[in-house]
C-alpha cells in the first residue's frame, strides 16, 4: 500500500515536533516536509508532492487561509486539513470556504488526527454535520442576507436533481445515504456530485454544504422531511 504523503505547516516548532512524533508510528503515513509559514507552502508542495497538508490557520507572515486558497487554485492541489484551537471560529469557516477539506483541533487525540488525515486522503471531508452547522451559525451575521442572495444566484445553474443531491450533501449524507434517499445508484450520486462541483467551481463537498446553507436550502430540506410525501 502506498503511504499517504503528508506536509506539516505550523509556526510553532513544538507543535510540528509533536505531530512528527505522533505520526511517526503510522506505517501508512509519510511526513515529506515541514513549513513554519504559509509562504513556504507552495514551494514545498512543488518539491514534495504531498497528498495532504496539515495547515495551521494563524501564522505570522502568510496565514493558513491564504495558503489554502493558493494551493486549491493549483490543478494538482493536495487536500488541506486546517489545525485550529477553537472549533467555533470564523477563521475556520473562511478556511473551509477557501477549499480546506476539514479541520482538526490541536488538542484532538492522536488517533483521531491520524484518522482525519486518512479520511481526507480518501476523499472524505472531516466534518460532522453538527459541527458544520455550529460553524455556519457562528458565522451568520449581518452579511447573511447578501450571502443568501449570492448563493441563490450561483445555485440557479443546477438542475432539479443536482439541487436535491446538493441539499443531501449539505446535510452531511454519504453517497450511499444520498442514493438510498433519492432512489439512485451510488454511481449516479457520484456523477451528480462531480457535476455540481464542476458547475459551481467548487473544490469539495464541504463547500457544497456551505453554499446550500447560505442559500437557505438546508432549512427547506428539513421542512420537506417533516412535511410528508
Amino acid at each position: 500500500m502506498t503511504a499517504i504523503r503528508l506536509l506539516l505547516v505550523d509556526d510553532d516548532p513544538l507543535v510540528r515536533a509533536g505531530l512528527t512524533f505522533m505520526m511517526g508510528g503510522a506505517d501508512d503515513i509519510e511526513i515529506v516536509g515541514e513549513a513554519a509559514d504559509g509562504g513556504e507552502v507552495e514551494g514545498l508542495v512543488e518539491r514534495t508532492r504531498p497528498d495532504v497538508v496539515l495547515m495551521d490557520i494563524r501564522m505570522p507572515s502568510v496565514d493558513g487561509i491564504t495558503a489554502t486558497r493558493r494551493l486549491r487554485e493549483r490543478e494538482d492541489a493536495p487536500q488541506v486539513v486546517v489545525l485550529t484551537t477553537f472549533h467555533a471560529d470564523e477563521q475556520v469557516l473562511r478556511a473551509l470556504r477557501a477549499g480546506a477539506a476539514g479541520f482538526v483541533l490541536k488538542d484532538t487525540p492522536p488517533a483521531e488526527i491520524l484518522d482525519a488525515v486518512r479520511r481526507v486522503a480518501a476523499g472524505d471531508p472531516v466534518l460532522s454535520p453538527a459541527v458544520t452547522r455550529q460553524l455556519m451559525d457562528h458565522a451568520a451575521g449581518t452579511a447573511a442576507d447578501t450571502r443568501r442572495a449570492h448563493a441563490c444566484v450561483r445555485l440557479a445553474v443546477l438542475g432539479e436533481r443536482e439541487r436535491e443531491v446538493a441539499v443531501a450533501v449539505g446535510r452531511g449524507l454519504s453517497n450511499a445515504d444520498v442514493a438510498a434517499e433519492l432512489f439512485m445508484s451510488v454511481a449516479t450520486v457520484k456523477a451528480h456530485v462531480s457535476r455540481v462541483l464542476a458547475k459551481l467551481d467548487l473544490n469539495n463537498r464541504v463547500q457544497i454544504a456551505l453554499l446550500a446553507y447560505d442559500a437557505g436550502l438546508l432549512e427547506q430540506g428539513e421542512q420537506g422531511e417533516h412535511g410528508g410525501h
